[in-house]
């Protein structure tokens, strides 16, 4: 199924990808001579359009006067995302438990392609999905980062469980210094949702808890913010400085 998307950014890298993008929309006044020619290059048709026209199409966004119709995005399966890991590599999964916000999503799988994950699994129930403020949050990312949707989380870590994952949910309660873990092991990462954490099904599957230090006035992180310390001190351990 067709989705729009928006934003120079996350049109460009559709273009650059293996998407296929159908229509390109731009302001009347759009003038960009690199993406002008990379749409030409690709014999996509462009129409120029009102800024009413935009806004009918992806909402009260900053679409940055660019609009595309591109193939829907795909969900992956679980099985063939861990099929697909190089034998060489260790394998790295990110779980998010009741994410809501598409910005925090968006943001997520930034970071995922950043530091190689080599896949994400979201809820089919009561979470954000792949849409447009994803993609554009993503920069791109969106094309790059394997997404798998699950009805059951807590019974989708007992299979990675007996596929020799080792589960590792960031919480406050019976938690360690998440500095003090070595994570050179196949891991899956459980990030919990924005105002309630991770829940108590899914909390009850993890072999361990880590815990951001927070010595200033508040008492936690973004989402977004908590995964990426996280995923990063992973690739420190995993790649440390000679």
């Amino acid at each position: 199924m067709r989705q729009y998307i928006y934003g120079k950014n996350t049109v460009m890298e559709s273009l650059r990808g293996q998407k296929q993008v159908y229509d390109i929309y731009l302001l009347k006044a759009y003038n960009d001579p690199k993406l002008i020619k990379l749409i030409n290059s690709k014999n996509i048709q462009v129409h120029y359009v009102d800024k009413k026209f935009l806004d009918k199409k992806v909402g009260n966004v900053v679409h940055q006067g660019i609009v595309a119709s591109v193939e829907g995005y795909d969900y992956y399966e679980l099985d063939d995302i861990i099929d697909n890991i190089p034998s060489d590599k260790q394998p790295l999964l990110l779980m998010l438990d009741g994410l809501e916000d598409p910005h925090n999503l968006g943001a997520i799988l930034r970071t995922c392609d950043a530091v190689e994950v080599d896949g994400v699994i979201i809820g089919k129930n009561r979470s954000v999905g792949l849409t447009p403020t994803v993609a554009k949050v993503s920069t791109g990312a969106i094309d790059y980062v394997k997404v798998a949707r699950e009805t059951n989380l807590s019974r989708t870590l007992e299979n990675l469980k007996k596929k020799g994952f080792w589960i590792v949910g960031c919480d406050l309660n019976e938690s360690q210094d998440y500095r003090k873990i070595d994570y050179n092991m196949p891991l899956c990462i459980v990030i919990g949702s924005e105002g309630f954490g991770i829940s108590r099904l899914v909390k009850s599957k993890c072999d361990m808890n880590v815990v951001l230090p927070m010595n200033g006035h508040v008492t936690s992180l973004n989402a977004s913010v908590a995964s990426a310390v996280i995923l990063y001190q992973v690739y420190n351990s995993r790649h440390p400085l000679s």
